[in-house]
């Protein structure tokens, strides 16, 4: 199956953390002006709450994601 390539490159944020070669977890996306939930995969467990870059699909639901830091909430908008 084909996943949805618009949602890769976005930010979103775990509402039921990963659990890495276990099993996948939930991310919610802004994309599309609203609001999507997708069955989330990572190579590590990730924590519910944790924001995460989405990096691959893996079917029309299923998205690939890592761990995200906002560069501007490290650097206090500093950029």
């Amino acid at each position: 199956m084909v996943g949805d390539p618009s949602v890769i490159g976005h930010v979103g944020a775990l509402i039921v953390g990963t659990r890495g070669d276990a099993g996948p977890g939930e991310v919610v996306v802004r994309i599309r002006g609203g609001i999507e939930t997708f069955l989330a995969l990572s190579d590590t467990p990730l924590p519910k709450g944790a924001s995460v870059l989405v990096i691959g699909t893996r079917g029309p639901r299923t998205v690939e994601v890592v761990p995200w830091l906002d560069p501007a909430a490290v650097f206090g908008g500093d950029l």
